[in-house]
């Protein structure tokens, strides 16, 4: 479950991770249940109470919840919801991303590794107080594995899957095709059977028809109006321990700068920005009283994806992508002419690390660099060149092609995104003094063409998780939609025999290092494929208020992310700090703030009229997969 940042989510998924060789942990025994380092000491202090006494925690959104079915969201909002609401099998320790128990208290390969045992807990309750067997892991499975819809997520993680049974209410026993090496790394939200057998379409059926919804999470989600609110309450009954406020609230809020001046009012207790706050916010804010600024390297990267030529499964075009770009010449050609430098400085202003392999640098057993001959840094001598040798020859001041044509392009921008409309800017220019029409379209809602294939490029970006099998199936043949203009799991039509194969690979190999040099040869490909160009690492720039919020867990713990962890950490850890007077109630839509108030996430929201997606998950913002 990643998220675009997936769908997510690519949260996604962020997904968003660090060093994780998930061959390893898959063989290894989990061993003890508490994740190292979270607080889970005294009862916390209170915070300010609501009249009934009770702590709320307000965190204020601006991405679209796209479904609050598990199974086809895919964007971060969603999938970070999903995390609190539904347990995992396992779960990422928040101090070094290591695998840890969630539902399963430890999982044994047989010799062949062709066999999984899972040994679920004893101690998980679903929230309407029937117990969570492995029969409701076997059931989620399965339903994936036989239902097109319910595998619209996250079906990559079952499609190896041959056989999902369950011998006793403790045992969970999965049977593969080929050895998988992920399998201690399914980032699939498991839900009950006995609630969700009774769902019809899973393709159409988004999970917000009945309040409160069964769950075995830190909390139980209560409520929710479309691009208003999520409302969430503590599990007090949660396996782990009941996290440390009683009531979770996700906010929804339009307007970054408006959330950065409710900080400083005290109305809002943290921020993230979109995904990150922009320099400009997080340099006004340092400095002021009870605002700690928090950065740590990113867990996603920023990139322009370009359309290889929209299909499907079984090969129909669709689309009017420009032609040109079915060239690598070409392709390589607008990489070579960007001064990731000057992004970096410029829009970034230092809170980024420039681009380079596919995973970022944050996962050190997957980050990848080209040699210095590979390289396609800023050069546009070179771009002319390749362009001259593609047939794009200068015209006057313009790029035209051997049909006569000049050479336009359309790249598709976030409309709320100023990082997308800044570099835009340069793109405009830099690829204007070589001869190339850019044409930077901005909209709220830019899922409509990406789907439909009518766009020749898009700033595009996932969030990574610590196991980066997600991500680099999201470029595979069978990430294709099975119809035109279908939501699918793809990310920019890219299908390849070459690469497919080195994921099968990947997949299939146990040993950490031999599985990362296939990773990285993954990565070499896309980058001399030209198909994505990997533009900078942003930080995570987030800032909150000291006076409301006592701690708060970051990921990783030494310096990592609050917002869009691979867990519930920073929401299930968060201890309200010491306060006096009461707050009224936000959770309703009103102007007064309810507990502490905390968190932004400022992204795209792009349902207009305030309708909400069902057949089709729409692609808002570079953050959408987890």
């Amino acid at each position: 479950m990643v998220t675009r940042v997936p769908p997510p989510s690519a949260q996604p998924r962020s997904r968003m991770r660090i060093l994780l060789a998930s061959g390893a942990a898959a063989l290894a025994l989990a061993a003890g249940s508490i994740v190292p380092g979270m607080p889970l000491g005294a009862a916390p202090q209170q915070a300010q109470a609501a009249d009934n006494g009770k702590t709320t925690l307000t965190v204020a959104v601006a991405q679209s919840v796209d479904s609050l079915s598990p199974f086809l969201a895919q964007r971060l909002m969603s999938t970070s919801v999903h995390r609190l609401m539904y347990d995992f099998l396992t779960n990422y320790d928040a101090k070094d991303n290591h695998t840890v128990p969630g539902l399963a208290t430890k999982w044994e390969p047989s010799a062949d590794k062709l066999t999984w045992t899972y040994t679920i807990r004893s101690n998980s309750k679903w929230s309407d107080g029937q117990q969570a067997t492995a029969e409701d892991a076997a059931w989620t499975f399965n339903k994936m594995m036989t239902d097109e819809g319910a595998a619209t997520a996250n079906g990559s993680f079952v499609a190896n899957f041959k056989k999902v049974t369950t011998p006793s209410p403790e045992k969970l026993v999965i049977e593969l095709k080929q050895p998988q090496a992920t399998m201690a790394a399914l980032d699939v939200p498991i839900v009950p059977k006995h609630v969700w057998e009774k769902v019809g379409d899973f393709s159409k059926f988004n999970n917000d028809t009945k309040f409160p919804i069964v769950g075995n999470g830190p909390y139980i989600l209560t409520d929710y109006k479309v691009d208003q609110y999520v409302k969430l309450k503590a599990n007090k009954s949660f396996w782990r321990g009941a996290p440390k406020f009683d009531e979770l609230v996700f906010k929804t809020y339009k307007d970054q700068d408006a959330a950065v001046a409710a900080l400083r009012k005290g109305e809002v207790s943290f921020v993230a920005g979109a995904p990150a706050l922009t320099p400009a916010q997080a340099a006004s804010l340092k400095g002021d009283k009870n605002i700690k600024v928090n950065e740590g390297p990113g867990r996603r990267f920023f990139a322009l994806a370009t359309n290889p030529g929209a299909q499907t499964k079984d090969g129909k075009k669709f689309g009017d992508g420009n032609k040109a770009l079915l060239d690598q010449k070409v392709r390589q050609a607008l990489f070579l002419s960007i001064d990731r430098k000057t992004i970096i400085d410029k829009v970034f202003q230092g809170h980024a690390v420039e681009g380079q392999g596919y995973i970022p640098p944050r996962f050190s057993d997957y980050f990848w660099q080209p040699s210095d001959s590979q390289k396609l840094s800023y050069d546009p001598d070179r771009a002319a060149k390749l362009l001259d040798q593609a047939g794009y020859k200068l015209k006057g001041d313009q790029r035209v092609g051997k049909d006569g044509k000049p050479l336009d392009l359309r790249i598709l921008c976030h409309a709320t995104d100023p990082n997308d409309k800044a570099i835009g800017k340069y793109l405009k220019e830099w690829w204007g003094k070589l001869g190339i029409g850019l044409k930077v379209d901005c909209r709220d809602d830019v899922s409509v063409p990406w789907y439909a294939g009518e766009y020749d490029l898009a700033f595009d970006g996932w969030s990574v998780n610590p196991d980066p099998d997600f991500v680099l199936g999201i470029h595979t043949c069978s990430a294709l939609p099975a119809k035109a203009k279908e939501s699918a799991a793809t990310d920019n039509f890219i299908c390849d025999k070459t690469y497919d194969e080195l994921y099968k690979k990947q997949l299939a190999e146990y040993d950490p290092a031999k599985r990362a040099n296939i990773v990285k040869q993954m990565e070499s490909w896309m980058y001399d494929s030209g198909y994505m160009n990997i533009i900078a690492y942003p930080n995570a720039v987030e800032a909150y208020r000291t006076d409301q919020i006592k701690s708060i867990t970051t990921m990783p713990e030494a310096a990592g992310n609050i917002y869009g962890q691979d867990g519930y950490w920073s929401w299930w850890s968060a201890v309200p700090a010491a306060a006096d007077g009461k707050n009224g109630s936000a959770a309703d839509g009103g102007g007064s703030s309810t507990g502490v108030v905390i968190g932004i996430l400022v992204a795209v929201v792009v349902v207009a009229g305030g309708g909400f997606l069902l057949a089709r998950r729409r692609r808002s913002t570079a953050e959408e997969r987890e």
